[in-house]
């Protein structure tokens, strides 16, 4: 008697080839993208086996993580993945101090406020460009993987 499904996704697999979709939060891709910018630390988004047909991204620091048991080993996907390339990189401290300064409005107390509306702004720029897919590798081939974003920021 067959019951319609496969058995070696039911619990999950080895092979990336099993993912459907990813979910992540917007925070999540918005943080890492942000962090692997300023060249803060090597964070991605990561999908941990057994693999299934849903899965769920997370933030993640890659750092010395050591050898796998001998399964499959976690995909770490760059947050630039997950957004329209032609978004611009996080504004830099230097770049909005020029700005204030090229204005003729620069003040210490004024470039603190202003940083922070430009790199806000920013994050609301990236929340606007997420794809709506990203590609998995696997030994046999690459396939698109449909992801869905946390948060309400998109359904």
């Amino acid at each position: 008697m067959t019951t319609g499904f496969d058995r070696r996704t039911e619990h999950g697999s080895d092979d990336p080839g099993a993912i459907r979709s990813i979910a992540v939060t917007v925070d999540d891709v918005v943080t890492a993208l942000e962090a692997r910018q300023r060249g803060d630390t090597e964070a991605v988004l990561r999908v941990t086996p057994p693999f299934a047909g849903r899965m769920r991204a997370r933030l993640h620091v890659v750092s010395g993580e050591g050898a796998s048991d001998g399964g499959a080993e976690p995909i770490h996907f760059r947050p630039e993945r997950f957004v329209d390339p032609d978004v611009s990189s996080v504004p830099t401290v230097d770049e909005t101090a020029d700005e204030l300064r090229a204005r003729g409005e620069y003040s210490v107390d004024d470039h603190r406020a202003f940083h922070a509306d430009v790199v806000e702004s920013w994050r609301e720029t990236v929340r606007e460009a997420l794809v709506e897919q990203v590609t998995v590798e696997t030994a046999a081939a690459s396939h698109a993987v449909t992801v869905k974003y946390l948060d309400g920021q998109r359904e």
